[in-house]
């Protein structure tokens, strides 16, 4: 994420049901933190799509009246809740007409993170869920997405964050967000590596898990010289990235990964590992995406 001195926004995604606005309360502390500006993006579907006539129908515009009344409505109640926790907010409210994903990525351009509420929807309505918008945003997103669950979890009484690391450049600018974030916090961080066994593997267990430590302690150490006072612990964890993960993630303030890393993270981006803690974890996902240009 940027420095506070460039002063990018904090972009939140607004949902229609006035009662989930965790993601919206988590955005709203974080651009407080940063000394951000906060950015409550509402982004409505166009109702004439597919429409061939010349003239679009009164029902059609009514509809189109009538879904602009309601995204100011969101928006306007969204706007109160944000300055009922933080007076001195700086709030600029978006209502904007599109495909939210692209939407959403065209906010990104030039913002400190977009931020996207999750309700863990079940297998069979996940498709319809966050992840319809979180996974394909994180493709086009030109700054870190934030997926923060609207079921709150017990934070551990030493507040941490946790990030994964596998060697990788990706994973790398991951670990200094995730300092980054627990420096603002006052919280610790916990580094993981994550070695999966596998059926050539299991003849150098050792060794693979060696150069895992080894990578994992070169990740991190210029980057806790830089946030000296951030507790870290370093750990190698044997299992499945999803699992490991998502368990290391229990009580924790958040849980950084980054996109398109190697090893146990092979195919991140917008692959089983993203899709198996967006749907897991219990604390908010933030996925740092790739430079762009």
């Amino acid at each position: 994420m940027s420095a506070p001195g460039d002063r990018p926004p904090i972009v939140v995604g607004v949902g229609n049901d006035p009662t989930r606005w965790r993601a919206l309360s988590w955005a709203a502390d974080e651009a407080a933190r940063r000394r951000v500006p906060l950015r409550p993006v509402r982004a409505e579907g166009v109702p004439t799509r597919g429409y061939r006539g010349r003239e679009v129908p009164p029902s059609w515009e009514e509809w189109n009246e009538e879904l602009h009344r309601g995204g100011k409505q969101a928006l306007e109640e969204a706007v109160e809740h944000v300055m009922a926790r933080h007076p001195e907010a700086e709030v600029d409210a978006v209502l904007a007409e599109g495909d939210p994903v692209w939407v959403l990525g065209e906010a990104s351009r030039g913002a400190t993170a977009v931020v996207l509420g999750s309700q863990h929807l079940s297998r069979a309505r996940e498709a319809f869920g966050s992840a319809s918008v979180a996974l394909p945003l994180m493709a086009r997103a030109h700054c870190p997405v934030v997926v923060v669950p609207e079921t709150e979890q017990v934070t551990e009484e030493n507040a941490h964050y946790v990030v994964g690391v596998d060697g990788s450049a990706h994973a790398a600018t991951a670990v200094d967000l995730a300092f980054e974030e627990a420096a603002l916090r006052g919280a610790g961080l916990r580094a993981v590596y994550v070695w999966q066994p596998g059926p050539l593997r299991i003849f150098d267990e050792y060794g693979a898990q060696q150069e895992g430590r080894r990578l994992l302690s070169e990740t991190v150490a210029g980057r806790h010289a830089r946030h000296p006072d951030v507790g870290l612990r370093q750990e190698l964890v044997v299992g499945h990235p999803v699992q490991a993960l998502t368990d290391a993630s229990a009580g924790s303030l958040g849980l950084v990964v980054g996109t398109r890393g190697h090893g146990g993270f092979t195919g991140m981006l917008l692959g089983s590992v993203s899709q198996g803690v967006l749907h897991h974890a219990r604390c908010p996902v933030i996925v740092v995406p790739p430079a762009r240009t």
